[in-house]
């Protein structure tokens, strides 16, 4: 620690080529955390060296932006900025095939029509039933959305709050701009509806949910708490994602859009931004 505060205060000095790259050496272990935890599956085209390269970069950035008079801790300013750099490799090379795409709209779309009709979060076995597929194809169905779709629950909290995710938002970037106060109660509305929203999951997608955005474990952690096995952690990942969006989306809806004015079709659209 003492060694990363007086790198810090070198660069402060002079950012010179060599204090900044012991800086990225030394946070070298995050950017392949970053990688580990977005839980994407390589393929032909990309590999992990490729999303290990790309969070590196996202690295540097970081390293170079990053402002210690703010009182933020780098880790969690960079983690955010390494994310969003390997995101936008992604978007850029239209990684997620339309097949996922799609399979995630009808997804999204089966929740949201069923929690309308039954007023509840609907089973495993209803949601199967309206999709006109199995369980077990259901979970399939959530284990490649969550493992190949870019989206998650971090873009989701991040179109809710305007950038970052789950609370930590407002601190972990310079002010681009002043928000209104008018944007403020917005922003403050929209947290609370994720707030709801998180409360409705079931106890399994909740608890997965709050170890992985909360308590930062990793699926196979998270499965080992759980006794069940890592893809069966990440379907219950994808379950969660998935109706939570769906939640979130109709609930906006359903909310007079001058509390929410131009927020609503943002967040169907993207589910957020990393």
């Amino acid at each position: 620690m003492g060694d990363l505060k007086r790198l810090w205060e070198q660069y402060a000095q002079a950012k010179t080529p060599d204090v900044r790259r012991e800086l990225i050496e030394a946070y070298a272990p995050l950017a392949r955390y970053v990688v580990d935890r977005m839980n994407l599956r390589p393929g032909p085209a990309l590999g992990y060296d490729d999303l290990l390269s790309q969070a590196v970069v996202g690295l540097i950035e970081a390293i170079e932006r990053f402002d210690p008079s703010r009182g933020i801790k780098f880790e969690t300013y960079a983690y955010h900025r390494v994310r969003g750099a390997v995101m936008d490799m992604l978007r850029e090379m239209d990684w997620v095939p339309r097949s996922i795409r799609q399979r995630e709209s009808e997804l999204a779309a089966a929740y949201a029509s069923l929690e309308e009709r039954l007023g509840r979060p609907p089973r495993d076995e209803e949601v199967a039933a309206e999709l006109g597929v199995s369980v077990r194809e259901l979970d399939r169905m959530a284990q490649e959305v969550a493992l190949q779709a870019v989206q998650s629950l971090d873009e989701v909290m991040s179109a809710a709050e305007g950038g970052g995710s789950l609370g930590v938002v407002g601190d972990l970037v310079s002010d681009e701009g002043a928000l209104s106060p008018e944007a403020h109660v917005a922003r403050w509305a929209e947290r609370e509806l994720i707030a709801q929203t998180l409360d409705s999951l079931p106890e399994a997608e909740r608890t997965v949910v709050t170890l992985y955005y909360y308590e930062g474990l990793t699926l196979k952690e998270i499965g080992r708490v759980l006794g069940v096995s890592e893809s069966r952690a990440c379907q219950i990942h994808g379950k969660a994602v998935v109706r939570l969006r769906a939640a979130v989306a109709a609930r906006l809806h359903a909310v007079p859009a001058a509390h929410h004015p131009g927020r609503a079709e943002e967040m169907v659209r993207h589910g957020g931004g990393g």
